[in-house]
């Protein structure tokens, strides 16, 4: 048995990091469902919301942009901005950087969308129990870092 600060042998850190995915994915599923029926009073799917706090985040960005921030195909995001665009919450602009591929930024409507999401979401994490830590969520942020460091060989399209 290692301690808690000593790094664990390759064996060990498999079988704990299998206990990570084992929770990341009912995490995720649950969370996308909260965030479908309830954060968004049912009005934004998990992309679109993905696609408004990404540029919510950083500004205007390309299709290209945000399907590398998010890990996900350029495809699935386009269809997620086209579904944005169709309901007023984002446009494009010209691109003064390259000229075939527009910015996307969000409208006023999409800003108050985005805006109201994030601050249900703050105000039902603030429940979140257990105690945690600074340095708990340091550590989860780390290990999640690298197990998604660790699939970049993994082909998105």
């Amino acid at each position: 048995m290692t301690d808690n600060h000593t790094p664990l042998p390759p064996d060990e850190l498999g079988r704990r990091l299998t206990e990570v995915y084992d929770l990341v994915g009912p995490l995720y599923r649950r969370a996308q469902r909260s965030v479908e029926q309830t954060l968004t009073d049912g009005g934004l799917s998990l992309g679109v919301r993905a696609v408004l706090t990404l540029l919510h985040r950083n500004g205007p960005m390309t299709v290209p942009q945000m399907g590398r921030a998010q890990a996900i195909s350029r495809q699935f995001v386009q269809r997620m901005v086209n579904d944005a665009a169709a309901r007023g919450l984002v446009e494009s602009i010209p691109n003064p950087a390259h000229r075939r591929s527009s910015l996307v930024r969000p409208t006023e409507k999409g800003t108050a969308a985005i805006t109201a999401a994030l601050r249900r979401e703050h105000l039902l994490l603030r429940e979140t129990g257990g105690d945690l830590t600074a340095a708990d969520v340091t550590a989860c942020l780390r290990v999640l870092g690298e197990l998604l460091r660790t699939l970049d060989h993994v082909d998105l399209d």
